[in-house]
């Protein structure tokens, strides 16, 4: 054995990798590739096949930004959505939340991520550009901005907020039904759809205050 203890260096080249997921630490690693050892080598080979192809062919719908195995998202390629009302989240997963609510049949835009100067994240480096885009475009009524009502989260509402103050666009937000200080996905389903329903006018947030 080696000073880590690793009887191979394929196990601890694997153990290493799995280790580098968010939320895996070593020893969960070692569990989940022993239990992959266990396992047949066509399922392992399945695993490992299904997790290459997906990121050499996963596609990011040139209008929302969602993960798709097209070049536009099942949703956006939808007739029966209301495309003139346009949610606007952080992430894929975001995403996902919101549908399982089953409350919302508008279309979606993903950010890629929320202002945040302490992790060097600025405007630039979101989706901000090709939301204002669709918004001069004309046929969307309606942003609902879905950020988590964290500082960043609120921060970047306030952002898109000012970029799209000049156009004939209704802006809402989430009720805060979502705690301050939650993140989006964490939300359980109910308290998320309602906030979805029963969201607000962004500017009232200034006149309330």
């Amino acid at each position: 054995m080696d000073i880590a203890g690793y009887p191979s260096k394929l196990l601890e080249d694997a153990v290493n990798e799995f280790a580098k997921l968010p939320g895996i630490g070593k020893k969960t690693a070692l569990r989940l590739v022993m239990h992959l050892l266990k396992q047949d080598v066509d399922q392992v080979n399945n695993f490992g096949n299904a997790i290459i192809k997906f990121r050499n062919e996963v596609i990011f719908c040139k209008v929302c930004n969602n993960i798709s195995d097209t070049d536009v998202c099942s949703i956006c390629s939808n007739q029966a959505r209301d495309h003139s009302l346009v949610c606007v989240v952080e992430n894929v997963k975001n995403v996902m939340a919101i549908e399982q609510t089953q409350q919302f049949r508008g279309v979606y835009h993903v950010l890629g991520g929320i202002i945040s100067p302490m992790d060097g994240i600025g405007p630039n480096d979101l989706k901000i550009t090709s939301l204002i885009e669709r918004v001069a475009n004309g046929s969307i009524k309606e942003i609902i901005l879905a950020l988590s009502t964290t500082m960043e989260g609120d921060t970047t509402n306030f952002y898109i907020f000012k970029k799209l103050s000049n156009y004939p666009v209704r802006i809402t937000t989430i009720a805060r039904g979502i705690s301050i200080g939650d993140e989006l996905e964490y939300a359980d389903e109910v308290t998320l759809g309602r906030s979805i329903v029963n969201r607000t006018l962004f500017e009232l947030l200034f006149t309330n205050n």
